[in-house]
């Protein structure tokens, strides 16, 4: 019988090609985007879709109601890997702009998983994948509400760990690095959109380290491509008992193990040239 899971965030990027690739080799898939016309183009592609903003309770209710009809009310996975990063000092951030941030990253991803839960403990199993990001373990200036956003997930994630001990509920932490992807090209729409740059403080630093070097990041020895998450995603659906968290991208795996072995200045003094 065909594992399911319920991707988030599959119009573009991770989502988009974890969908894919787990159609291709023989899961129920079940991909959603935000935008209808994503939702349009994933059909045609021969994707199961469905339309599913995770800032909204309504398209949460109906998206999970319409694929647990046909499902007949189990799902093995649940994939919330829907979010964006919200580029600026933290100063020129309004707590408007703060929420929108959460709105997505956070609260979208515990409103899902809140309500994914009764329907795995019913059926006695299931797997929660939840992806965080390397900027969930530590932090780099001018990220400050996406490092917020992911330090909270990671806060959900650990907490839910322990409350679905001995449930045969699994939850997953993806800490995931530098990924190809539109992930760049979205945050800096977000950062015109909602950042005055050209008054702010920082106005030359983010000239030059945000809106200047966007083909210099993506062409950093630690970017990886998708292929690098959906092998994680993979093993935390398949494993007989899968790890709590994956490190993914070397990035990841450097800055991870910096945090645990350096004192907190001497590492605020290398994230500072990063």
């Amino acid at each position: 019988m065909k594992k399911s899971i319920l991707i988030t965030g599959c119009s573009s990027g991770i989502g988009y090609d974890t969908a894919h690739y787990l159609h291709q080799n023989g899961y129920r898939v079940f991909a959603t985007a935000r935008a209808q016309h994503d939702v349009d183009r994933l059909r045609l592609e021969g994707l199961d879709a469905y339309r599913l903003d995770v800032t909204s309770v309504e398209t949460i209710e109906q998206t999970l109601e319409a694929v647990l009809q046909q499902t007949d009310g189990t799902l093995d996975a649940l994939f919330n890997n829907a979010g964006y990063g919200q580029p600026g000092a933290l100063e020129d951030i309004t707590i408007a702009v703060l929420q929108e941030q959460f709105a997505t990253n956070v609260f979208g991803l515990h409103e899902l998983t809140r309500r994914i839960i009764p329907v795995m403990r019913a059926q006695g199993y299931g797997r929660i994948i939840q992806h965080s990001s390397v900027l969930g373990l530590v932090s780099l200036r001018f990220r400050g509400a996406y490092n917020a956003s992911k330090y909270a997930v990671e806060g959900l994630c650990d907490t839910l760990r322990l409350e679905l001990e001995g449930s045969n509920i699994y939850v997953i932490t993806l800490n995931t690095g530098p990924v190809t992807s539109k992930f760049r090209d979205n945050a800096l729409k977000m950062f015109s959109k909602h950042v005055a740059h050209n008054r702010s403080f920082f106005s030359q630093a983010y000239e030059q380290e945000l809106l200047d070097s966007t083909e210099q990041k993506e062409a950093n020895i630690f970017t990886c491509h998708s292929d690098v998450v959906i092998d994680k995603v993979v093993k935390a659906v398949e494993a007989k008992r899968p790890s709590p968290r994956y490190y993914i991208t070397g990035a990841t795996h450097l800055l991870g193990a910096l945090k645990r072995l350096l004192p907190t200045r001497t590492l605020d003094k290398l994230l500072r040239k990063i």
